[in-house]
């Protein structure tokens, strides 16, 4: 703390309380991704499609209603019914037909996002699922927050409900390690029979079979039954599971089979011969769980859900990225890494592109090497912090800024064949100023309410202008960042004035940092602290007039 505050540094940005928290589950897709693993891996009602009753603790209530978007979104079969936001403050909540009221006797709905409401003293017997998206620090509130789950059922028959007869455990989703937090280290829950991968990446191939014939994508159609094929005829033949299932193997053999595929013929490959790909042998996990996510994100493309392909993108990126390039394999694929790691790569990925991902990086995913990287950095001496997220449009909605930057070069890309400024923009043809502002004033009051000061924000530049990153976003010109722009022209200009002193020279260093953080500076600026620290009377005391006025000619022409 107190070389912080030796630094200049508040000590209340270092303390992380209240929504603050949030931005470490709104980085990177996070919410998303719980939505994903918990519809897959919750307690399901009797039909084994929807999640049994359950609560999700949310942070606050800008992260409950986000959470509740992400279910309508990527569930949009179930919007506005399965999740629901329940919270005292609405009046919605109360009364008989309220949601707390259904929630408990109807249906629908199945999971209720909480702030505090439902933490404590709410008794709802059929509750089978916790999920915990957010810490808890108090190992009291925790008890009684598990408690919500541990309610038994009535035996009582004609009390039971349809989406929840019986009940003998129940399921605890923990995404914040609050139980390694309070030292805690349950058993889990007992194991139950996994889907083996093989099976399961046959499956997502089915998947994506049936997405690609609903669209007449004839190309991926054919490529994805060769390669399923060619899964089938790599099984051992000797093994114990493929012999016991010969004649039904011998039933895809032939071309006709896949020639015309029904419903019939897509149901018998997913209930029969799915299960038999469990005896793949030789397999790595890692290779084919990546494998698994990019053809579940060539689904999402085929099928246009934006939230499963953003939340499934993300995963990929975070693999590849920890794919080590000393390793030499690894090394000979930089090229493509690189690119990867770019969002241009993933403005709307064709399938070719994707089938390259799986053939040159899959293999490769055995020499992954997670790294556990902290939301904020600090260096004492640079004054480094990193935000990872941005707060825009009418409802305050705050997301990641690499999400956002993509959602706003995806929308602008999307707009240059219907708005003719954007045409003529990319088409090198001049555009006049009241074009760009009545354009900025379009743009700023259309989901994704794009601003020049977001824009400044996600593309870390604090001086250019709303032309710059179109032009940028077009591929007209390429926009540097402010720290490349900033340190450059203070390089160039220390290389210019070759007299300077040393203590001149840490004056201007120290300018630099100034406006890296600030995006201006005035005279007034550099006759106070930090640069009084350099010198009583700041600049005054270590430059000439002459230079004093060429710094802030140099300064105002950086900053314009």
């Amino acid at each position: 703390q107190k070389k912080l505050i030796a630094e200049g540094r508040d000590i209340e940005e270092i303390d992380f309380e209240g929504t603050d928290l949030e931005r470490k589950v709104t980085n990177s897709g996070t919410n998303a991704l719980i939505i994903r693993e918990f519809m897959e891996d919750c307690i399901k009602d009797p039909t084994g499609t929807l999640p049994g009753k359950t609560i999700i603790f949310a942070i606050t209530i800008s992260h409950a209603r986000r959470l509740q978007k992400l279910f309508d979104n990527m569930y949009p079969e179930h919007a506005g019914k399965l999740a629901r936001v329940l919270v005292s403050d609405d009046r919605f909540v109360y009364g008989k037909g309220g949601l707390f009221d259904q929630f408990k006797n109807s249906s629908f709905p199945r999971v209720a996002i909480s702030v505090d409401m439902l933490d404590t003293g709410v008794d709802i017997r059929e509750v089978v699922n916790l999920v915990f998206a957010r810490p808890v620090y108090s190992l009291t509130k925790f008890w009684q927050m598990i408690g919500r789950g541990t309610r038994v059922l009535e035996v009582d028959p004609k009390k039971r409900k349809s989406w929840c007869p019986e009940k003998d455990s129940f399921l605890i989703i923990d995404c914040w390690e609050n139980f390694e937090f309070f030292s805690m280290k349950p058993e889990g829950r007992e194991p139950h029979q996994q889907v083996p991968l093989p099976v399961r990446l046959f499956r997502a191939r089915l998947d994506q079979l049936e997405a690609a014939i609903a669209v007449n994508e004839t190309e991926i159609i054919n490529r994805v039954k060769e390669t399923m094929r060619s899964d089938i005829n790599l099984l051992p033949e000797n093994n114990v599971i493929v012999s016991e299932k010969s004649a039904e193997l011998y039933k895809v053999k032939p071309e006709s089979f896949w020639e015309h595929l029904d419903e019939e013929a897509i149901e018998y490959l997913g209930t029969v011969i799915a299960p038999i790909l469990r005896a793949r042998s030789g397999i790595d996990m890692k290779e084919i769980l990546f494998e698994i996510d990019v053809v579940e994100l060539s689904i999402a493309v085929l099928t246009e859900n934006k939230d499963t392909f953003r939340a499934i993108r993300e995963s990929i990126v975070a693999q590849v990225s920890e794919l080590p390039l000393s390793v030499n394999l690894v090394r000979r694929e930089e090229g493509l890494i690189q690119e990867v790691l770019q969002p241009s790569w993933w403005d709307k990925p064709a399938d070719n592109k994707l089938v390259e991902l799986i053939e040159r990086l899959a293999p490769l995913m055995r020499f992954r090497q997670p790294e556990t990287r902290a939301m904020m950095e600090l260096d004492l001496e640079d004054f480094l912090m990193i935000k990872g997220t941005v707060i825009f449009g009418p409802d305050n909605e705050r997301i990641s800024t690499n999400v956002y930057r993509e959602r706003v070069e995806s929308h602008i890309r999307e707009l240059v064949d219907k708005n003719p400024v954007l045409a003529r923009l990319k088409a090198g043809e001049p555009v006049d100023d009241a074009d760009i502002r009545k354009l900025a004033n379009m743009l700023q009051n259309e989901d994704p309410y794009i601003t020049k000061e977001l824009l400044r924000k996600v593309y870390d530049h604090k001086t250019a202008h709303f032309i710059n990153f179109l032009k940028h976003i077009l591929g007209l010109e390429k926009l540097r960042n402010w720290s490349e722009t900033v340190t450059e022209a203070f390089d160039s200009f220390i290389a210019e004035h070759n007299t300077f002193t040393q203590l001149q020279i840490q004056f201007m260093q120290t300018l630099k940092t100034f406006i890296l953080q600030t995006g201006s500076v005035e005279k007034k600026d550099l006759i106070a602290a930090p640069f009084t620290r350099i010198h009583p009377k700041g600049v005054r005391g270590v430059f000439s007039t002459t230079e004093i006025d060429d710094i802030l000619k140099f300064t105002e022409k950086l900053t314009a």
